[in-house]
């Protein structure tokens, strides 16, 4: 009996539902919540800890793929 591996979800920029650069829509679609939600979470940290959330932003743009 052959066991079949779990598929990965991986993490991309959703250019398709993009206001910046797709970062949010991204992690929203890959934890299957609204984009709202995770831009509401972003704009909280931005606020409480910028220089920390300006960064990971920032971070996560240049290392995460686009969409295909």
């Amino acid at each position: 009996m052959k066991m079949k591996m779990p598929s990965q979800k991986r993490i991309y920029r959703d250019l398709d539902s993009a206001v910046i650069s797709g970062v949010c829509a991204g992690v929203a679609r890959h934890l299957e919540v609204d984009p709202i939600w995770v831009r509401v979470g972003a704009a909280t940290a931005l606020i409480f800890m910028p220089a920390i959330a300006v960064v990971s932003y920032f971070a996560a743009v240049m290392l995460l793929p686009r969409a295909v």
